[in-house]
């Protein structure tokens, strides 16, 4: 399953203020993590389809850059999304 519409908007709202405010580093890394999940629950369930696999790598490495991004401009805003997310354990 991907990202539904009404999903999209609420992460949207949730970590962009506004629905318009689709380019914030909080923004994209919560909407990579959404990809993510869906597509691990996908691979778990087909483990030999290799092109959603190079998918969701290209998504985890898409996500890396954007929160070394907000990490190297805004340490603070970088803690809350990772704590928000459940990112690190």
């Amino acid at each position: 399953m991907s990202l539904t519409k009404e999903n999209k908007s609420n992460i949207i709202t949730q970590f962009g203020g506004a629905v318009q405010n689709t380019g914030k580093a909080e923004v994209q890394v919560a909407l990579f993590s959404g990809r993510i999940t869906d597509l691990t629950g996908h691979l778990q369930k087909h483990p030999k389809d290799k092109h959603s696999r190079r998918g969701l790598l290209m998504l985890v490495g898409k996500r890396k850059k954007v929160l070394n991004y907000l990490k190297n401009v805004d340490i603070d805003r970088y803690r809350k999304v990772i704590a928000d997310l459940d990112l690190r354990k």
